[in-house]
């Protein structure tokens, strides 16, 4: 009986407990969506990774990604975790995943980071949408706009009212899109902005730290900065750091990963007849 190997790795921290913990699941054929959404949703975390083997076209494994409710068309911190684990076993990087977002590839850095290669998603400023202020409460947004990735981004005056935001997630949920960020600029100086965000509507009330909501920040601090290296900060509870340079159409984002749990799933929880082609 085929067990898939599964790990819990943190992503964006070099720190154990911190950042954003990912499920990873190394598969050696290919599965039914409905078991990978099931085995995410008994895992819990915002998302969980599926790495399969596959004869691609220009990527080296077929990568998809699944929060306790939805398969998800990008994640960052899932894809540096599914990277971390590869590398700890030994695969060379860079590696090609072929995904709903495109190929994604991550390239070793030399001093323990990961870079990821993802397609930039800049935001377009967009009417405040009916329900914004009930979502914010005090919390008044200075702009608003909306990326490729159907995140809405609400720019507030300071880092302080972002880390004392308590949103209304079931208003957040009805605002539609994926998503919810919030930022302003850096009030520290090790980074240069910081950022929050909430997903209710893909089961995520908030996300600890997000890599491809830096798809949407990261180009929009770098044309308000004028600067294509930035570094950003998530103020989750559990925090987070993500490394991000513009380039044209890509947004590489870098971060660290730490894995704190591995083992492999039971004969009873491994798929038996539900393996499907993925196309």
């Amino acid at each position: 009986m085929d067990t898939p190997r599964l790990r819990t790795v943190d992503a964006f921290t070099d720190r154990p407990f911190s950042g954003n913990p990912a499920g990873v699941v190394l598969l050696e054929r290919p599965r039914s969506a409905d078991w990978m959404a099931a085995l995410a949703a008994e895992l819990g975390y915002s998302a969980t990774a599926f790495v399969i083997p596959d004869e691609l076209p220009g990527a080296d494994y077929r990568l998809r990604w699944f929060s306790p409710a939805v398969e998800l068309d990008m994640c960052g911190h899932a894809t540096l975790a599914a990277a971390h684990c590869l590398f700890g076993d030994g695969v060379d990087l860079p590696v090609r995943f072929a995904t709903r977002s495109g190929v994604l590839t991550v390239s070793a850095m030399g001093d323990g980071a990961l870079r990821m290669d993802f397609p930039a998603c800049p935001p377009s400023v967009v009417p405040a949408p009916d329900g914004l202020a009930e979502a914010l409460g005090d919390a008044r947004p200075l702009w608003v706009g909306r990326g490729a990735t159907d995140d809405l981004l609400v720019a507030l005056a300071d880092a302080g009212t972002v880390r004392q935001l308590r949103p209304d997630l079931a208003a957040v949920a009805r605002l539609g899109g994926r998503s919810l960020l919030v930022t302003a600029a850096a009030d520290g100086p090790d980074h240069d902005f910081v950022s929050r965000v909430f997903a209710p509507r893909i089961g995520i009330p908030e996300d600890p730290v997000t890599g491809s909501a830096h798809t949407v920040l990261g180009p929009y601090w770098a044309a308000k900065l004028g600067r294509d290296e930035l570094t950003g900060r998530q103020l989750s509870a559990r925090g987070g750091v993500i490394g991000i340079r513009v380039a044209g159409d890509r947004v590489l984002l870098t971060g660290r990963a730490v894995t704190v749990l591995q083992g492999h799933l039971t004969a009873a929880a491994a798929p038996v007849d539900l393996a499907e082609q993925v196309g």
